[in-house]
């Protein structure tokens, strides 16, 4: 398992960044690092920011 930031808002700038820069999705950027992707969205979501399949970034 991946050790990724905690604070929601670090988290959203290290998930997009691995999204930019090594996965296609979501959800095999979730599988490769071990960790939860409903956990992660629910995170996210609690600073309003919800994944778009089509820029695959949190916007």
């Amino acid at each position: 398992m991946a050790n990724i930031p905690k604070d929601p808002v670090m988290l959203l700038s290290y998930i997009n960044t691995q999204l930019r820069d090594f996965y296609p999705s979501l959800n095999e950027c979730c599988l490769s690092l071990g960790i939860e992707e409903e956990g992660i969205i629910q995170s996210l979501a609690s600073i309003d920011y919800r994944y778009d399949n089509e820029k695959n970034q949190f916007v």
